[in-house]
């Protein structure tokens, strides 16, 4: 592995993994359009929750996330309890943006029964991409509430501050179709001074809340989730539940 993708790589992991909140920028660089793919949506009716819909345990969340094998071309890394960013909710400024400023840290309003987080770095060593995913279980109507903030600040929000670091480009993108609903946006970061694009897709898989985060260091035109990783883990989750 070259110098440049290994700390591309080592610095994201860091991030990806702990949930450490890194400061972003106010750069005036625009993203090239993206137009959605077939199984991509700009705005699509949710399915209702499903009452009594099943709240994993803490137990069902760690046989149903990914693990390596089960993702083809990447290796999986568990993070755990004592690695995680509390799951308790810090106000951020304005308030409308605390469903992003809480998903960054894989916390949620209302706070999750329990959650599970994985990092997933290709085994290609030349992919610079780095994806954190967490599966948040929930009670049903608290999952759709969940879901309900995220679409609604990412549709409103632009930039915010919270734990002392300001946030910006913050931007809709168009959510796959996946689960019974999704929402997918763009957040720019900064590393170490280097500009880090982040896109977040969450997706309700009836009461589980399943968030995934991708960053790429050295292509700020690529950080789209990896599909491959959103159809395994909810192929995973479905047999789980």
């Amino acid at each position: 592995m070259n110098s440049a993708v290994r700390r591309a790589v080592a610095a994201a992991a860091v991030v990806a993994a702990l949930g450490v909140t890194t400061a972003c920028g106010g750069s005036s660089e625009t993203d090239d359009a993206k137009k959605p793919a077939a199984s991509e949506k700009t705005s699509a009716p949710a399915k209702p929750a499903e009452e009594g819909a099943k709240t994993l345990t803490a137990a069902e969340l760690e046989k149903a996330v990914v693990a390596t094998g089960d993702v083809k071309g990447y290796k999986v890394e568990k993070v755990g309890k004592s690695d995680l960013p509390p799951a308790e909710s810090v106000p951020a400024k304005p308030a409308a943006c605390q469903p992003l400023a809480d998903m960054f840290m894989f916390s949620t309003q209302p706070t999750a029964k329990d959650r599970v987080v994985r990092t997933l770095m290709a085994t290609d060593e030349l992919d610079p991409k780095v994806t954190s995913l967490a599966l948040l279980a929930h009670d049903s109507a608290d999952a759709a509430e969940v879901m309900k903030g995220l679409r609604k600040a990412s549709k409103i929000c632009t930039a915010y501050e919270h734990v002392d670091y300001k946030y910006s480009g913050v931007k809709e993108r168009p959510a796959p179709d996946a689960g019974d609903e999704a929402v997918s946006y763009d957040v720019k970061g900064v590393i170490d001074g280097d500009k880090v694009p982040m896109t977040f897709t969450v997706v309700r898989s009836g009461s589980t809340v399943v968030a995934f985060y991708t960053m790429n260091m050295l292509d700020s035109s690529k950080t789209d989730v990896p599909q491959v990783i959103v159809a395994a883990q909810l192929a995973k989750l479905g047999k789980t539940v």
